[in-house]
């Protein structure tokens, strides 16, 4: 088999307007475009010979799941992406469904988070059979609604029993190979005080005051308990939300009179080799700090709800996993260098669906998917050359994987 020629059947200008067509659907995540994109991959996926399904997740939201079938005695394969987007916000100086590129970029709200990395996986897939080629494993290309709710599509998949050998998770890396990243979370920290008017509050306890000292020092913690520095480098909490006022019903038009009530919200990041948890122990010990920094305070910790949605847990894979050395050699032969891999920063700090596909499916696998650089900002954007590179690195790994039969 020559690889190159198999590489040189890539249709570029096909390529570039699969993904602008895929852009054109204002698939925010629950809404109906969501499962039209959903019906429209189905539908192309047909047209390539894959045995399609559209599998309901919940009300009229669905996943489209396409295999490819294989000759037998090579190891399945399935790419995982899902459909649905954030909003497009009003700063955008290009229209954000209209699929328009130009030799530099491809632009369109989605296109990192990540349609774009859809579409390679079919436009390799499609270059594949369009080659005439047979495999030896199955591959699956598992299009899922409601990553951006925790992932309620990809379980969905899996409580129906969508399996494969290993994974390639198709979520913004521009082009690394992510084998580590955090699992996540939300706290809720109410801080109450003593509230005095401004000519004695020296006798009061202010939780403003107090939230303002706390907010740094959370910002900055490392969680502890990491087995290693890879684990340490994903810990991250951030504070988000702080409002300080008169009692929980935030009485602001009194503002000479102590704040005596503060309510934080924050989202902590942490490796596999912590808890929710151990972090929560954390946290309680911070806020031990500070009651004893503010006499008379009174500091409440809780985790924020977690409602109908499931939680993503960190994922970690061997760096030398089979689908992680696929995908580097790939790379090698496409790009030039060595993938970078491990707990790849900002990328580390996701959640994706691949921790679902690892600890609910047993499955092992690999993140690795074009853009990033321009993710969730006005003017949503795409190397084209990434989007084209990424479409040949799956095709390679798909070969060396599945195997030709």
């Amino acid at each position: 088999m020559d690889v190159d020629a198999v590489l040189g059947r890539i249709d570029i200008s096909e390529a570039l307007e699969f993904l602008a067509g895929m852009l054109r659907f204002k698939s925010y995540s629950a809404t109906p475009g969501e499962s039209d994109l959903a019906r429209h991959m189905a539908a192309a996926m047909g047209d390539l010979g894959l045995h399609t399904m559209l599998m309901p997740v919940e009300r009229d939201r669905v996943n489209a799941i396409g295999t490819l079938p294989g000759q037998g005695g090579g190891r399945s394969l399935m790419f995982n992406g899902h459909l649905d987007t954030n909003p497009a916000t009003d700063d955008w100086t290009v229209d954000p469904w209209g699929g328009q590129y130009d030799d530099t970029f491809i632009y369109g709200i989605g296109v990192s988070n990540m349609k774009a990395g859809d579409a390679a996986a079919y436009m390799a897939l499609k270059t594949i059979i369009g080659a005439g080629l047979r495999l030896k494993g199955d591959v699956i290309l598992e299009y899922v609604v409601g990553e951006l709710q925790g992932g309620v599509g990809t379980v969905k998949a899996i409580e129906k029993g969508v399996r494969a050998d290993c994974f390639i998770n198709m979520e913004p890396t521009d082009l690394h190979g992510l084998t580590l990243h955090a699992g996540a979370f939300n706290y809720v920290i109410e801080l109450h005080g003593i509230t005095r008017h401004v000519s004695k509050r020296e006798d009061g306890v202010d939780a403003l005051r107090a939230a303002c000292e706390l907010v740094p020092a959370l910002d900055d913690m490392t969680f502890s308990g990491a087995a290693n520095a890879d684990h340490a480098s994903v810990n991250r909490s951030q504070v988000g939300v702080l409002r300080g006022s008169l009692t929980k019903d935030f009485h602001d038009w009194r503002p000479p009179q102590l704040a005596d009530y503060a309510r934080l919200v924050g989202t902590a990041r942490y490796a596999p080799s912590q808890s929710e948890d151990s972090v929560m122990a954390d946290l309680r010990a911070e806020l031990d700090r500070l009651e004893t920094r503010f006499p008379g305070l009174r500091a409440e910790l809780s985790k924020e709800a977690e409602g109908a949605h499931p939680r993503m847990l960190p994922f970690e894979v061997s760096r030398q996993a089979p689908v992680v050395r696929a995908v580097a050699r790939a790379h090698r032969k496409v790009v030039g260098k060595d993938l970078p891999v491990g707990p790849i920063k900002p990328y580390c700090f996701y959640g994706t669906d691949a921790a679902h596909l690892l600890h609910r499916a047993g499955m092992e696998g690999i993140v690795c998917g074009p853009g990033g650089r321009y993710n969730t900002m006005p003017d949503e954007r795409v190397d084209v050359k990434d989007y084209l590179d990424m479409i040949r690195i799956y095709l390679l790994a798909i070969l060396e994987i599945c195997e030709v039969a």
